[in-house]
């Protein structure tokens, strides 16, 4: 089976890739002409882990190709997907330039039946937008080709995108067609043998379950963040809290961790998105402004403790800040609590030095010469009145704390992800501050 992939982002590599590891030949398709070159050598633009063996595994066996041209390939493959990114635009609606140039080009140069499946995250009603500029494309040339559109979002988590592709807890497919739904079954056909399960719904509703996954989870964290910022205030422990309302099998423990404000380059744009779609539709999403509200706050709320820890007096101080990514196994820093953090700091003539193992390189994007870059956790330390846990890396769960306790000016730990024990901490000499617990 022949299909092609436009995009080589992150759901666009990483689909491409699994699908070629499971014997499909595909094409992934970007206008990055420099992008293509470093793919065909083996250089991947993303942190995955597995996705670099997996690409140059498969390039190598030749069931994975890299173009700049889509027309090159598209009357040679059964199945289109469109991966292409769909950047929230000022409003915070999203961005369906690239969707629907992609749209045109397959209408502009197609020449038999192809299935053109959205695989990006688009709003309610795109696939029909596609498909109408398809049609208009192909009118312009006086043909009549038949074509069918589907829908069939992604649910990859960054760090472990790979298993998540190759071992679904499902597979969503919206479809209008029976051709459709026999082109999507034989390609999943791999995956469905272990048992996972394929959901097929109308188009409309495929587009929707991906904005209402990531909408729900986004409304547990920041429902977890407002219940350990009020636990605080009363003597409470959200970690108790968690675990008790966790045990209830209606709830569940999944995304109930209190923490300083989600990020990424999902959760964000896609609770906005929702919140528009739904304007534009008269209708107001009221919770989901109020996760969003939430979640704005509890990214400050770590400032705010450095804050009254030295009562305002923070000019001329020295921070650390371990972890820069918005979650651990990704170099990912689009919307992370760290670029608020470290904006606050600057601002009150804080000194900022920081660490990540794998997120440097974004970081100095971000940040630019307005920190200073550590080669590791204990570098940063040196000298420090604060250091400040963003992201859960492995490597940041058990440091030498005594070691830790010589370099630093000042013995404080705030704790913005809660992976510390308090009574250790206390008994290291240090002043250790969390989420949702005195």
């Amino acid at each position: 089976m022949n299909i092609a992939i436009v995009g080589t982002g992150y759901v666009g590599l990483v689909t491409g890739a699994c699908f070629s590891e499971m014997g499909i030949d595909v094409t992934c398709v970007d206008i990055d002409e420099t992008k293509i070159e470093r793919l065909k050598q083996g250089i991947i633009p993303i942190y995955e882990p597995g996705l670099e063996e997996l690409v140059k595994k498969n390039f190598q066996a030749g069931r994975l190709h890299f173009t700049t041209d889509l027309a090159t390939c598209l009357n040679e493959v059964e199945v289109i997907f469109s991966a292409v990114g769909t950047p929230p635009g000022e409003d915070g609606s999203a961005d369906l330039r690239y969707v629907l140039e992609v749209a045109r080009t397959i209408g502009q140069n197609m020449e038999k039946y192809v299935l053109v499946v959205t695989k990006s995250t688009v709003p309610v009603g795109t696939a029909q937008t596609v498909k109408a500029a398809i049609q208009e494309e192909l009118a312009k040339r006086g043909l009549k080709i038949a074509f069918d559109v589907a829908s069939n979002p992604e649910f990859l988590k960054e760090g472990t995108a790979i298993k998540d592709f190759m071992g679904p807890d499902r597979v969503v497919v919206g479809i209008e067609s029976d051709k459709a739904k026999e082109l999507m079954d034989r390609l999943y056909k791999p995956f469905t043998l272990n048992n996972y399960r394929m959901i097929y719904t109308d188009i409309p509703s495929a587009e929707m379950i991906k904005y209402a996954a990531n909408a729900m989870l986004a409304t547990r964290i920041s429902f977890m963040n407002d219940i350990a910022n009020l636990c605080e205030l009363v003597g409470a422990d959200v970690n108790m809290v968690r675990n008790g309302i966790g045990s209830d099998l209606r709830i569940g423990k999944k995304f109930l961790y209190p923490g300083c404000g989600y990020g990424g380059s999902c959760f964000p744009k896609d609770v906005k998105a929702l919140i528009k779609t739904a304007e534009e539709n008269g209708y107001e999403m009221q919770v989901l402004k109020s996760v969003e509200k939430v979640n704005e706050y509890q990214k400050g709320i770590l400032f705010d403790k450095l804050f009254k820890q030295y009562a305002g007096n923070l000019k001329g101080k020295t921070v650390a800040l371990w972890g820069l990514a918005f979650k651990p196994n990704t170099d990912d820093m689009r919307e992370a609590p760290s670029i608020v953090l470290v904006e606050k700091l600057l601002k009150t003539g804080v000194k900022v030095k920081v660490y990540d193992p794998i997120a440097m390189n974004e970081a100095k994007r971000y940040f630019g010469d307005n920190v200073e870059y550590a080669k590791d956790i204990y570098d940063a330390v040196v000298d420090t009145d604060a250091v400040f846990l963003l992201t859960e890396w492995n490597e940041f769960r058990l440091p030498s704390w005594s070691a830790i306790r010589k370099l630093m000016k000042e013995p404080v730990i705030i704790d913005g992800r809660n992976i510390y024990n308090a009574n250790e901490l206390a008994e290291a000499g240090f002043k250790y501050f969390c989420i949702g617990s005195k």
